[in-house]
């Protein structure tokens, strides 16, 4: 005999659990099924353990998807400053960092705790380690075979994310359920994850391994300002996180490195003031000292500045302002933030979430075509989406 639900969530991540609590805010009989042991494991390990839990900015121009309009309704009934006042309310600490990234101040757990909190008090049930075999379509809704017995609920949540870090429990779970159903799927791809380099590009970088600067990291017409890591596999840090969404196999990505400092200047000028210096001397003014000596050895400028002609100079400068770098792929789902890709949005209601020809099922947060940037946009996306399919079971 099955168990009987209103809505059964497939999923206790924030998607799921934020779809959990507001529906059963709504006097619907809800049960969640997740195979991880824990809820919410990606939220605990986000932000450095802290949750990058919304961004104050965040704005459907903050998303990627083959639809970019398809995330407006979500986002616009389910704001950063509605998720904020949750927060709040539950007395949880939390700040700004840089451009608009709200954390908390203690722990990532605290924001589990409070969703926790908010489905307890409106009865809805959590299984874990909770195994699905089967999921099915009825008369009156769906059925779930499950190491836990049957579920029949009238509603169906597909909540459990896409492929990104399979150590936590990933798996492309949602789109064969999506596929099962007639639904359609676009490619899925590594996104937010470090970008590799070819061996001998690697090999020449090598003595960089570590180094972290400031730099403004394009794509085409795409552009993002914050810091570069270079590591023992390649590029890392924000700026190339966030390029990554964007960049493809056989790219080329430009490196403009401490984009503010006018280098050409800084160069003449110490030139007319201390011809004696070494370029590795100025540039370690601005930049950290292995990567200025990177650079002036590459550039062959190891004679003092007054031996140099200001073509040279200028030449660096330009190497510095774009330094053009073809990445040899990504470190992929392992460490990748998010999945790019996903359930196909022209399948779903955007107000809603739930499936155009499938009555009663819905999909939401990271399966969804609908991928944010770095900074607390994908957790902002769950939030919402979330809140839009809770609002409709």
């Amino acid at each position: 005999m099955a168990s009987k639900y209103d809505v059964a969530i497939i999923g206790a991540g924030a998607a799921g659990m934020m779809a959990a609590l507001t529906a059963g805010r709504r006097g619907l009989s809800v049960v969640v099924i997740d195979h991880a042991k824990s809820p919410g494991e990606k939220i605990r390990i986000s932000g450095g353990g802290r949750c990058n839990f919304t961004n104050i900015h965040a704005g459907p121009k903050n998303y990627l998807s083959n639809n970019p309009h398809f995330a407006k309704s979500a986002l616009a009934r389910y704001t950063p400053a509605d998720f904020i006042a949750m927060v709040d309310r539950h007395k949880i600490g939390w700040h700004e960092k840089t451009l608009g990234q709200l954390f908390c101040d203690d722990s990532a757990k605290d924001i589990v705790r409070m969703l926790l909190d908010e489905m307890r008090a409106v009865n809805a049930e959590l299984r874990l380690s909770c195994e699905i075999s089967t999921v099915e379509k009825t008369l009156d809704g769906f059925r779930l075979v499950t190491g836990q017995g049957d579920v029949a609920a009238k509603s169906l949540v597909v909540a459990c994310g896409g492929k990104s870090i399979p150590k936590m429990g990933a798996t492309g779970f949602a789109y064969r359920i999506a596929e099962q159903f007639g639904l359609s799927l676009t490619e899925t791809r590594p996104a937010l994850v470090p970008l590799t380099l070819e061996p001998n590009l690697l090999a020449e970088l090598s003595e960089l391994s570590g180094v972290a600067v400031e730099a403004d990291v394009s794509r085409g017409k795409t552009h993002f300002r914050e810091a570069l890591l270079f590591t023992h596999r390649g590029l890392s840090g924000p700026s190339i996180l966030q390029i990554s969404s964007f960049w493809r196999e056989g790219d080329e990505i430009l490196l403009s490195l401490e984009p503010e400092v006018d280098f050409v200047e800084s160069l003449k000028s110490a030139k007319r003031e201390n011809g004696r210096q070494q370029v590795q001397t100025v540039l370690a003014q601005h930049l950290p000292k292995r990567l200025a000596q990177y650079l002036a050895d590459t550039a062959k400028l190891e004679r003092p500045l007054a031996d140099l002609p200001d073509k040279a100079l200028a030449a660096l400068a330009e190497r510095l302002r774009r330094w053009p770098i073809k990445p040899a792929g990504s470190e992929g789902y392992r460490t990748a933030e998010v999945t790019l890709g996903g359930v196909d949005t022209d399948g779903l209601d955007s107000r809603s979430m739930q499936a155009k020809t499938v009555p009663g099922l819905y999909f939401i947060g990271e399966c969804v075509d609908v991928t944010g940037w770095l900074g607390g946009y994908n957790f902002q996306w769950a939030w919402a989406s979330g809140h839009a399919a809770g609002e409709s079971v």
